[in-house]
């Protein structure tokens, strides 16, 4: 039998087809499955940041350890606890805000500016706290200042609120999305009811919250959100309802009880 050769110019009309056909399917399984392919790489950025602060804390209690020897004259002096110059300074942070009444609360602008520069006092990796949620299956690192990219990339303290350290007339407020590209973030916080437990963890302990109460509230409506004297308070915030844009705000007010 005789072989027959294709034809030359319908080969290459069926491989450029074939090309299209492979193109057009590759584009759509972009556009189907990008949002949740984003998710899953941010979800894991957010894991490894968790796991660096948690490296990061470890590390320095051990630099904090105390150990004595027996010498003749004065006991020495203990070895400061880990990073006592950021304390101190967010120590004071808190109390000068709660004196001013909480001020500079007053626009976008305001509460996306960090706090501070954590470089400034050694901390390299970025975050300087973790919000763990277990009725929400939510560890996320903590970033100073509501940014765009801070708020991509976990969890974020709204500056010219309490920074997560907790004590009396403090009321630290954690902002999240309510979803983003496919990582949760905050998007089930509907699940919290009173008496849900709230953990934050900063670079020197762990503190727990229990949520008091629940409140949507117009996006603007800065009142809702300040320090309420005498209590020492963990405000989670987010866009409400899901996916609508931002319309409201999703509140939870959690107060600080005995770990």
């Amino acid at each position: 039998m005789r072989h027959v050769k294709p034809h030359p110019r319908r080969s290459a009309k069926t491989r450029a087809l074939i090309s299209l056909a492979c193109a057009i399917f590759l584009a759509g399984f972009i556009v189907c499955f990008w949002p949740q392919l984003v998710g899953v790489h941010l979800d894991r950025q957010a894991h490894k940041a968790v796991s660096d602060f948690f490296d990061m804390s470890a590390a320095g209690e051990d630099d904090a350890d105390v150990t004595f020897e027996y010498v003749e004259g004065p006991m020495p002096s203990p070895t400061p606890r880990p990073y006592s110059e950021l304390y101190d300074a967010m120590e004071r942070y808190n109390a000068q805000i709660y004196a001013s009444g909480q001020t500079g609360l007053c626009d976008a602008w305001a509460y996306q500016q960090p706090s501070f520069d954590l470089t400034a006092y050694g901390v390299e990796n970025g975050a300087m706290g973790v919000i763990s949620i277990p009725k929400m299956d939510v560890e996320l690192p903590i970033y100073l200042g509501a940014t765009y990219d801070n708020m991509a990339a976990g969890a974020v303290h709204l500056s010219q609120t309490s920074l997560p350290i907790g004590g009396p007339d403090t009321n630290c407020v954690i902002a999240a999305h309510r979803g983003w590209y496919g990582a949760p973030y905050f998007r089930y916080i509907d699940l919290l009811e009173v008496g849900d437990q709230v953990y934050i963890t900063n670079l020197w302990e762990t503190l727990t919250y229990e949520v008091t109460s629940i409140k949507v509230i117009e996006p603007n409506d800065i009142n809702e959100i300040l320090i309420q004297p005498g209590r020492d308070m963990l405000t989670l915030l987010t866009c409400h309802p899901y996916a609508s844009g931002g319309k409201y705000r999703y509140v939870v007010y959690c107060d600080r009880v005995a770990g």
